[in-house]
């Protein structure tokens, strides 16, 4: 069964950082496309970050570009997201997603993925 778990979350202040993970497993990690949304409380899962399966490419959403960086680990089957420059507006919960592409064509819609996990929570103080 596939299973996604989160940690790294936490309160910061605006110009912090944190650095995010999600343990991935029960598949063939780096057969997935994978990438971190994040939703906050009556506004529908945005599109954070996103990271390939095989070429390692990446892409962003506009709001956070320049300041996040998604990675991956395939011998831990882990995927990362480093956040700097932390701003107010970057609280929310964060998710991590995966779906069994190796392209992540639209990946901005939630629906195009099928994992998820539980989330971890982010908290920016002004």
């Amino acid at each position: 069964q596939v299973q996604l778990v989160e940690s790294g979350g936490g309160s910061v202040q605006a110009g912090g950082s944190l650095r995010l993970s999600c343990a991935a497993s029960g598949y063939s990690y780096n057969e997935r496309c994978m990438a971190w949304f994040r939703q906050v409380p009556g506004k529908e899962r945005e599109g954070v970050a996103v990271i390939y399966a095989n070429s390692g490419r990446s892409d962003y959403a506009d709001s956070v570009k320049g300041r996040f960086t998604i990675s991956r680990d395939n011998a831990k089957n882990a995927v990362y997201l480093q956040m700097n420059s932390l701003k107010p507006e970057d609280s929310a919960r964060y998710y991590c997603a995966a779906r069994r592409t190796l392209g992540c064509v639209d990946w901005r819609r939630e629906a195009t993925f099928g994992n998820w996990g539980q989330g971890t929570q982010v908290i920016v103080s002004a």
